[in-house]
């Protein structure tokens, strides 16, 4: 059964973020919170959770749209391509936030992503989110957790959350109550900004 570790934005853990974060780097999953919804992550670096990622999914890993979280955008760099000033004006102004942007990948990204063209970045506004990335020390590959029922289509209580992936992930952080809408997700891989997903982020950007 998984671990509950409860943290907060305004005081987060060392301890308990260390704790998580050895949790990631061997290999384990975590269900945590954004600034949208809760997120199951695992560690960038870890094929192993890569893949357990992608089954829990049902998805095949080489052609699963995860998202990288990033705890700013000096990660830019590592997994992606040049880009225009503009498009980095873009990210500058609306990051953290609760936006997914989709980016040209470079040649450093993670060995079951090569053939993946492009990648899907995110900063959350949620300290949490970012104070575990910051201590694993590289981003987390993550997917928002669905509900099975069609009138919630996320979960965001974090005890319900633990009841129903308890025995699927090693760790439930508890950041209190989620929201339940996604973020809204922009292509950033043309001249022109080019909408995917409306969800809690303005499309104004």
């Amino acid at each position: 059964m998984a671990e509950i570790i409860k943290l907060y934005e305004k005081n987060t853990s060392e301890k308990e973020l260390e704790k998580i974060a050895k949790v990631l780097r061997d290999g384990g999953l975590i269900i945590y919170p954004t600034d949208t919804v809760y997120g199951l992550g695992c560690d960038i670096n870890n094929t192993k959770a890569l893949t357990k990622v992608a089954r829990l999914k049902n998805v095949k890993l080489e052609k699963a749209n995860f998202s990288f979280i990033c705890k700013d955008l000096s990660n830019l760099s590592d997994y992606v391509a040049q880009i225009p000033v503009g498009t980095f004006k873009i990210l500058k102004r609306n990051l953290p936030g609760p936006y997914t942007f989709i980016l040209p990948g470079n040649n450093n990204l993670p060995a079951v992503f090569k053939k993946k063209k492009t990648v899907g970045i995110r900063v959350p506004d949620n300290a949490i989110a970012r104070s575990i990335v910051a201590t694993l020390g590289n981003p987390i590959v993550s997917t928002s957790i669905y509900d099975e029922d069609d009138m919630v289509e996320y979960t965001t209580d974090p005890e319900l959350i633990a009841e129903k992936w308890g025995d699927l992930v090693d760790i439930v952080v508890d950041g209190g109550y989620g929201d339940n809408m996604a973020s809204t997700v922009i292509d950033l891989t043309q001249a022109e900004p080019e909408l995917i997903r409306e969800g809690k982020g303005s499309i104004e950007i």
